[in-house]
Order: C-alpha cells, then sequence, then structure tokens
C-alpha cells in the first residue's frame, strides 16, 4: 500500500484518491524569464520518477503543471532585452520544453500557460471580490487575509522567512493587513494589460494556479507538488483563494514539496556565483541521463547537495550500469519467473514506503550482485525498475566522438607503438578533459564517454 507524507499534516499517509483508480495531480511551473536552472531540474525530475511510478501501479494519473508566461521579472527582462515581453516568454518557454524533452521528462500530459486562462482568473477575482475577501487599493485588487481563519495550515505560520519564493507583485503600503497579496495588478503604461471590468492590468502570481486548477480539475483535486520554497506564501495563497470561492475543503488531498537543491554545502544563487543553468551543465560533458541517475540519489523531500564530484560518481555509476546491463542482454539463462515476482515486489515496497528512489536505487544494485538470480533474471528486473528510473538503460548510446579527439586517439596508438609510454599517458589524460576514456583491447581501442 503506498503511503506519501504530506505537508498540511506532517505525516505519512496512506494514499487515497478522491476518484478510485485515477489522479489529478499539478505541480508548480517555471517563471519563462530565463534559462531554467538545476533547481528546476531536481523538481520536476523527481516529479517525473514520482508520476511514473504511480502509473506503473496502475494509476491513470492526469499531470499538469503551469506556465507562468506574465510577472514583473518578465517584464524586466523584456527591458532588459529590449524586446517585448510575448517574445521573452516565447523564447524561455522553448528553452524550458527543450531542458524538461532532454531530460526525459515524459510524463507531463499538459503545460498551461497563464496567459491561456485570464478570463478564469478574472472570474475567480470577481468571485473573491463578491464574498468580501478582496478589496481594492490604488494598484490593484488584493486578497484580505483576515477573511481566512485557515491561512497558515499548510506552512504552519504567517510570517515570511529568507528561503520563502515571493512575488514583488505583493508590495504596497495600503495593504489592510501585511500578508495581503495581489490578485489583480492594475497595469502601467508600457506594461501587459488585459481590459476588463474590475479594472485594466494582469493577474497576481498566485492567482494563476487556482484558476488553471480549477477549470482543469475542478474545486478539488488529489496532489499538489512543488519545491519547497513554494510552500509559504505561493502555496498558502493558493489554498485561501480557491477554498474561499467555493467554500470545499480541502482544495489539495496530499500536499508535496521537494527538497532544496544546494551547491557546495550552499544555498544555490547567483551573487554567490555557485548558480547553474541546466544547459550549463550539459555544455561540461555531462549527459541529461547523468543529471537523471544523481536525482535519484536522494529523497525528494531531503535537500541535495550539487558538486561536480558527485555528480562525476553520478556519470560513472551510470556509464558502468550500462556496461553491465549490455553483457546481461547477451544472456540466453532461462528465467525463473517466481525470482522475478519476488524481487520486483520488494522493489515496489520500497517505493511505497513514501517514494524511497534512493532505497530502491540501492536495491537495483544489490540485485545485481546476488548470486541467486541469473543474467536473465536480472536484466528483465532491471528493464522494470527503469520504466520508473527513465535512464533508457536498455538504449545504445550513440557517441559523437570530435575529430580533435580522435586525432588524439590516433596520436596516443603511435606513442604506444613507439613504446613512448609518458607521452601516450599525457595523450590519456587529454582525451579524458575532452569528456572521454579510451580502453585498450584485444580488439583494439575502444572510445567511451567519461
Amino acid at each position: 500500500m503506498l503511503k506519501i507524507y504530506n505537508t498540511i499534516t506532517r505525516k505519512k499517509e496512506l494514499f487515497n484518491p478522491i476518484k478510485k483508480g485515477k489522479i489529478n495531480m499539478f505541480v508548480c511551473g517555471p517563471t519563462v524569464y530565463n534559462n531554467s536552472h538545476l533547481g528546476h531540474a531536481k523538481t520536476y525530475v523527481q516529479f517525473d520518477f514520482i508520476v511514473r511510478y504511480l502509473r506503473t501501479i496502475g494509476y491513470k494519473v492526469f499531470y499538469l503543471q503551469n506556465i507562468t508566461d506574465i510577472d514583473n521579472k518578465i517584464i524586466k527582462k523584456a527591458r532588459e532585452e529590449k524586446t517585448g515581453w510575448k517574445e521573452i516568454t516565447k523564447k524561455y518557454e522553448s528553452s524550458y520544453l527543450s531542458d524538461m524533452k532532454k531530460l526525459n521528462i515524459t510524463s507531463v500530459n499538459k503545460y498551461a500557460k497563464a496567459t491561456d486562462y485570464v478570463p478564469q482568473i478574472i472570474s475567480q477575482v470577481k468571485k473573491l471580490i463578491k464574498k468580501g475577501c478582496a478589496y481594492k487599493i490604488s494598484d490593484g485588487w488584493y486578497f484580505d487575509l483576515s477573511k481566512n481563519k485557515d491561512y497558515g495550515k499548510l506552512s504552519g505560520r504567517t510570517l515570511l522567512k529568507t528561503n520563502d519564493s515571493v512575488s514583488r507583485i505583493d508590495e504596497n503600503k495600503e495593504k489592510k493587513n501585511k500578508g495581503d497579496f495581489c490578485l489583480w495588478k492594475f497595469s502601467k503604461p508600457g506594461e501587459p494589460v488585459w481590459k476588463t471590468d474590475i479594472g485594466n492590468g494582469r493577474p497576481g502570481w498566485h492567482i494563476e494556479d487556482t484558476a488553471i486548477t480549477e477549470k482543469e480539475f475542478g474545486p478539488q483535486y488529489d496532489i499538489h507538488g512543488g519545491g519547497m520554497d513554494l510552500i509559504f506564501p505561493h502555496h498558502e495563497a493558493e489554498i485561501a483563494q480557491m477554498e474561499s470561492i467555493s467554500g470545499k475543503k480541502p482544495l489539495v488531498r496530499y500536499w508535496m514539496h521537494t527538497g532544496f537543491l544546494e551547491i557546495d554545502s550552499k544555498k544555490m544563487g547567483k551573487s554567490k556565483k555557485n548558480f547553474y543553468t541546466i544547459s550549463e551543465i550539459f555544455g561540461k560533458g555531462y549527459s541529461p541521463l547523468n543529471l537523471r541517475y544523481f536525482f535519484l540519489s536522494a529523497h525528494y523531500r531531503k535537500p541535495l547537495n550539487f558538486t561536480f564530484e558527485n555528480l562525476d560518481y553520478a556519470k560513472n555509476s551510470l556509464n558502468r550500469l550500462k556496461e553491465i546491463i549490455s553483457k546481461l542482454k547477451k544472456s540466453k539463462d532461462k528465467k525463473n519467473k517466481k525470482n522475478i515476482e519476488l524481487a520486483y515486489k520488494q522493489f515496489l515496497k520500497f517505493l511505497d514506503d513514501d517514494l524511497n528512489f534512493p532505497q530502491a536505487l540501492s536495491y537495483m544494485w544489490d540485485i545485481l550482485r546476488d548470486n541467486r538470480l541469473n543474467d536473465s533474471e536480472k536484466y528483465e528486473l532491471v528493464l522494470k525498475f527503469d520504466k520508473v528510473f527513465g535512464l533508457d538503460l536498455n538504449k545504445e548510446e550513440k557517441i559523437r566522438v570530435s575529430e580533435k579527439v580522435k586525432k588524439l586517439v590516433k596520436e596516443r596508438e603511435m606513442m604506444r607503438k613507439n613504446r613512448e609510454w609518458e607521452k601516450a599517458d599525457e595523450i590519456r589524460k587529454k582525451i579524458n578533459k575532452s569528456g572521454f576514456i579510451v580502453e585498450d583491447t584485444k580488439k583494439g581501442v575502444i572510445i567511451k564517454k567519461r
């Protein structure tokens, strides 16, 4: 039986969706004003693992993710790049989706852009105004927290902390209460604008998500996910909005949050010069699957420390794993169905315990070392596990070797023939720095990715 840690109750609970066998799941997506970073990669890869598993055990999952394509950061970026805000969102949405595809994230059913739901957003603001939960000040309509006694039930607090993700759109000294947040922002000259009877403006940040989920799922659904930094105030605001509008509680049955990604044991940030985009990591000789394997090494709720040493370990482990699979694939051993069923049952047991992917990964390595299973059994089991991991272990990776590396390999061969071992070793080091290794076999030199 699957148990999931529910942020709102702070304990593991037996998973019981609203409709038997069916799951509606929403995860907060990115604000598309820049290239996606490693923190995004951790959250979205780990939720991809989760959805793959839910589908593996028989659930029909509709996985919805939003794209915030209207925001102060987007407007600022457009000014910096001297272009239109729509051009910015188109550029960086395309970049984000490209990164997700490379990371083998295939589980999302729909990416919902906020600007496609403006009529629903306006409708929700009007309902909140009618219910007396919203008030108007000089720069827009705000949610009145004094009208919502449950505010804080997800996070256990009502005040901001250092790691909270906030929006400057909520700042105004005229607010009735310090934590009141903007529902509809009146546009300034030169800013994106929608003409409406509640004022010409644009959506607030929090209302985008409830408008999207109400349209796609209704007022209640099964799982809401996102990074831990979104718990307060973003997810608290979503609860306050939707439960005030519908009168139905709870908005979501299970709240799931991923732990922070740290860089060299420090919070990631451009000011600290430890900020990496996903494409930057790819440009340093690491594959998307190296990152996927790395994200399996920590429980989704726990913080994960990124270092290049740790990523190298993940890369080498994945390479080793693929070598083993390649050998197992050739086996013609007769499989014992019972052996496979028992081992797979244990794999499911680890994941049923709040989706413990590190434990499941460790178990896969135990299987490969287990002498009680033959090679054909191991091969079938690993492929079953990989339907959840998404590491494409059965695919032969095409290695593209640059002309520069090919030339170095030939030079090394020449040095070896001339018995100039030290020079040959120096060239080998150059090949390694280029992201490749060479293996000397009876059949000749084999070039592999480092």
